[in-house]
C-alpha cells in the first residue's frame, strides 16, 4: 500500500503523545514555561493522557493490518500465516531484539532504571528471563498484572504483547471464521467486551489499560474500518470535513482525561481516530487540510519512525535521569531538555531504522 500522509501525521500524533506522557512522569512539565503559557491544568491533561495515544496506535494496526492483508490476499480467509508471520517478524524482532539487548546488559550491570529496581521488593538480575521472555512471547502485559511494575523500561514494552497477540490471532481468525459477516460478529464482540472489562477493573490500571481486553476493542475498531473502506468512498470534501471532525473529537476527548472516564474513554478516542482514518483512505493524496503541507512534516517524520521512536525513547529517558535529578532541573530548563530528549530519541530511532533497511531485515516503515 502507498504512504498515506494523513494517517503518518496521526501516527505522529499519537507518539508524541507518549513521548510528553513518559518525559512529564520523569521530569514534570507543570513547573515550566508551557505551564505559564497555557495553564497548569492544560499542561496535565496534555501531557497525563497518553495512553490515550497507545489506544490510536492500535486502531491504526487493525486498520493497516487488516487493509494490507486484504491488499494482498483480497480476503482474510486466504491469508497465507506463513508470510504473514514472517513479514511481521522481519519488521518486529531486529529493533526489539537490539532494544532488548541494551535494557538487559545496562540492568545487569545495575544502571538505575535498566535494573528490575522498580518492584517491591527489587527482583534480581535473574528476572530479566521472565521479563524478556514475556515480551517475546506476547504476554509482557499479564506478567505485570501479576508482578506490577518492575522496571522502568521493560515495562513500557506492554503494548506490544498486545499487538503481537493480535498478530498471532488474526490468520487463523481470518481462515477458521471463513466468512466476513463472521469476523465482522467477531470485532463487535471484541468492541462490547471492551468497556464491560474496563468498567469491572476500573479501579486498577494494570487492568483497564494494559488487558488484552481493554485494548482489543480498539484494534477491532480498526479491522472494521479497513472493511468498510473498501465499500465506501468518500468524496473530497466530505473526507475533509470529516477528518476535522475526528480531530475535533480525539483533542476533546483527550483533553477530558482518562480518570473517571476509565470505561468509554478508550472507545471514543478508538472512534474517533477510526473516523480520521476512514476519511484519510478516501483521499491518501489530498495536499491540503490535516496531514499535508510543511507544518506537519514533523509529525510526519515521526510517524514513518513511530515503531523505533518507541522502542527507543525510554532507553533514551533512562539515560537522562542517570544524568539529571528531577528536583536538579530548573523551570527554565525544563522545555530544553524536553527537546533534547525529543531530538536524542528522533536520532537514534534514525539511526535503528537505517541499520536495519540497510541489513535487508526490515520491512514497512511503520508499526503496523
Amino acid at each position: 500500500m502507498t504512504r498515506n500522509p494523513h494517517v503518518d501525521v496521526l501516527r505522529g500524533a499519537a507518539i508524541a503523545c507518549v513521548l510528553l506522557l513518559h518525559f512529564a512522569l520523569a521530569f514534570g512539565l507543570k513547573d515550566s514555561p508551557l505551564a505559564t503559557l497555557f495553564g497548569p491544568d492544560f499542561v496535565r491533561a496534555l501531557v497525563l493522557n497518553g495512553n490515550f495515544g497507545v489506544t490510536v496506535f492500535f486502531v491504526i494496526s487493525g486498520y493497516l493490518i487488516t487493509a494490507n492483508s486484504l491488499a494482498r490476499w483480497d480476503s482474510l480467509a486466504r491469508i497465507d500465516a506463513r508470510a504473514f508471520y514472517a513479514a511481521r517478524a522481519r519488521r518486529i524482532l531486529p529493533p526489539l531484539l537490539l532494544a532488548l539487548a541494551v535494557i538487559v546488559a545496562l540492568g545487569c550491570a545495575g544502571v538505575p532504571y535498566f535494573d528490575n529496581s522498580d518492584a517491591e521488593p527489587a527482583l534480581s538480575a535473574s528476572f530479566f528471563v521472565l521479563g524478556v521472555g514475556s515480551v517475546l512471547t506476547f504476554w509482557h502485559n499479564v506478567l505485570m498484572q501479576s508482578a506490577g511494575y518492575f522496571n522502568y523500561c521493560l515495562n513500557i514494552y506492554w503494548s506490544l504483547s498486545v499487538e503481537e497477540m493480535f498478530y498471532l490471532l488474526l490468520p487463523p481468525a481470518g481462515v477458521l471464521l471463513r466468512r466476513t459477516w463472521l469476523f465482522v460478529l467477531l470485532c463487535a464482540a471484541a468492541i462490547v467486551a471492551g468497556p464491560l472489562y474496563r468498567a469491572h477493573h476500573a479501579d486498577n490500571e494494570l487492568y483497564f489499560m494494559y488487558g488484552y481486553l481493554a485494548c482489543f476493542d480498539a484494534i477491532a475498531i480498526g479491522c472494521l474500518t479497513a472493511l468498510l473502506v473498501r465499500r465506501l468512498a468518500l468524496p473530497l470534501p466530505y473526507a475533509r470535513l470529516l477528518r476535522w471532525l475526528a480531530c475535533i473529537v480525539l483533542a476533546a476527548v483527550y483533553l477530558r482525561g482518562i480518570h473517571g472516564h476509565e470505561a468509554l474513554g478508550f472507545t471514543w478516542v478508538a472512534l474517533a481516530a477510526a473516523l480520521f482514518l476512514l476519511a484519510a483512505a478516501g483521499a491518501p493524496q489530498d495536499r491540503s487540510g490535516i496531514g499535508a503541507g510543511p507544518a506537519l512534516a514533523p509529525l510526519r517524520w515521526m510517524g514513518r519512525h513511530s515503531y523505533e521512536l518507541y522502542l527507543f525513547h525510554i532507553i533514551v529517558l533512562a539515560l537522562l535521569r542517570n544524568m539529571f535529578e528531577r528536583g536538579d532541573v530548573a523551570y527554565a530548563g525544563r522545555l530544553p531538555l524536553l527537546a533534547g530528549f525529543v531530538a536524542a530519541s528522533a536520532l537514534v530511532a534514525f539511526g535503528a531504522q537505517r541499520l536495519f533497511r540497510s541489513t535487508g531485515r526490515s520491512g514497512s516503515p511503520g508499526p503496523a
